[in-house]
């Protein structure tokens, strides 16, 4: 999305000195590459002879509440369970606005992304219960489903205006009915014993929401009292936590109060009235005037957005840029002494790394292939090489394959421990392949101008 950039009304010292910063993390590449820091950190510092104090942290009790009504937990499940469910629910803004508005509102748009989503989640399922059948590591048949989308994005920046702006779409809407997918996967496979009660408090805590939103609420406060009743009540039910906050994101008005034809006769009226109460030398804070008229166009520009707009937009920073490597620094310190052969030749190793490493592309591009051959061919200005990147980005499981295997090995370290390990190794081998292969492929100039002349 363009943009605009507006005249510059004057920066302060310390803004010129942040100012790169600012762009920096503004980067759509930043993401991921504060993923790899925490990465290496974790992993360096799990190494390291400071491994006990790395242990320890995660481990350390914290405590929130007082008196008898107090919730208490190891930081890395407050991680887990707290700051993921954040991260869930910003999942849960992208998947209903693409619903809505995006790649997949209409069967001819979804049909593609969806197709290659269920072949990227099947394929690589299978081969991990094809090699793990009959073992003790049969439940993570999860873990090679999931991709990580931050990572995925950023490795395709870094190629530049090399890559059609269509497989970006694709690639981020396959992602996201991958995320629908592995929440789906969470809900149904990795919980523990359910309590119907609290489950039911926790459905009326929804339907209160929806009905806020059908009665027009917008405030961000009222939802998010709601939605700390809706994360309480499902985290002891038994159903893991993050699903409370997809859930509470659909429960998000997506429609605005001021259509665009009445946002600009109301901010034209502010505008001129502003432009009116200026006087010489007058600023804000003495014109009562001038105030009043930003207050108004303020007012106007929230009712022209959408509450889920708003929350997406200014969740998505805190998401890519604190939760998620946090999440990378508390779950990626595996400890890799021993005996490393031993741990990549097990069954949970093996399954995972070829679940991502081999069955995400297998899958992506056997289904791409095939709606393909139905529809009539590739689009202008796309290679099949592009697809096949693709395909091999989607193999960076990172973030969602290593929350999924901390559900299904949580009573089993030696089994936690390999599938990190793997995720760890085939994540990167997976990013390098998918990297190579679309710096190799024709940009979009290149085949432009080949479909061009070969039409001529």
């Amino acid at each position: 999305m363009a943009i605009r950039k507006f005249m510059v009304c004057g920066l302060e010292p310390i803004e010129q000195v942040l100012l790169p910063f600012q762009e920096f993390f503004k980067s759509k590449a930043t993401g991921g590459i504060l993923l790899i820091i925490c990465a290496v950190v974790a992993l360096l510092w799990a190494n390291s002879p400071w491994a006990d104090t790395y242990v320890a942290l995660w481990n350390t009790k914290f405590t929130v509440g007082f008196g008898h009504a107090t919730l208490s937990k190891p930081v890395i499940l407050w991680v887990n369970d707290g700051l993921m469910a954040l991260f869930f629910f910003v999942v849960g803004l992208e998947i209903k606005r693409e619903f809505m508005v995006g790649e997949l509102s209409s069967r001819s748009q979804a049909v593609l992304p969806i197709a290659a989503a269920v072949g990227g989640m099947v394929v690589p399922a299978s081969i991990y219960a094809f090699i793990t059948i009959g073992t003790e590591s049969a439940g993570g048949w999860g873990i090679p489903m999931a991709t990580d989308i931050a990572f995925a994005l950023g490795i395709l920046s870094l190629l530049g205006n090399r890559i059609p702006y269509q497989l970006k779409i694709f690639l981020t809407a396959v992602a996201i009915v991958d995320d629908l997918g592995g929440i789906l996967v969470i809900a149904l496979f990795y919980t523990s014993d359910i309590s119907f009660w609290l489950l039911l408090a926790a459905g009326a805590s929804l339907l209160v929401a929806f009905a806020g939103n059908r009665m027009g609420v917008r405030s961000p406060a009222f939802y998010a009292v709601v939605g700390i009743i809706v994360w309480l009540t499902v985290l002891k039910s038994g159903v893991h936590s993050t699903v409370a906050g997809v859930l509470m994101a659909f429960m998000i008005p997506a429609r605005t109060k001021c259509d665009a034809e009445a946002f600009i006769y109301n901010a034209s009226g502010i505008l001129e009235d502003y432009k009116a109460a200026v006087r010489p030398g007058a600023s804000v804070l003495t014109n009562s005037a001038m105030h009043s008229a930003l207050l108004s166009m303020q007012h106007v520009a929230s009712r022209a957005q959408t509450p889920l707009q708003r929350l997406e937009y200014g969740l998505h920073p805190l998401v890519d840029l604190a939760i998620m490597p946090i999440f990378a620094l508390a779950n990626a310190g595996v400890v890799l002494g021993g005996d490393m052969v031993a741990v990549l030749s097990s069954k949970v190793a093996m399954g995972t790394m070829l679940g991502l490493v081999i069955g995400k592309p297998i899958g992506i591009v056997l289904a791409v292939l095939l709606i393909f051959k139905v529809s009539g061919g590739i689009p202008r200005g796309v290679h099949m090489k592009h697809f096949i990147g693709a395909g091999l980005l989607g193999g960076i499981g990172f973030t969602m394959s290593l929350f999924i295997a901390t559900l299904a090995f949580a009573g089993s370290p030696t089994l936690l421990t390999g599938a990190k390990t793997a995720i760890l190794i085939a994540s990167g081998l997976a990013g390098i392949a998918g990297y190579l292969v679309l710096r190799s492929a024709p940009s979009t100039e290149e085949l432009l101008k080949e479909q061009t002349s070969q039409q001529d």
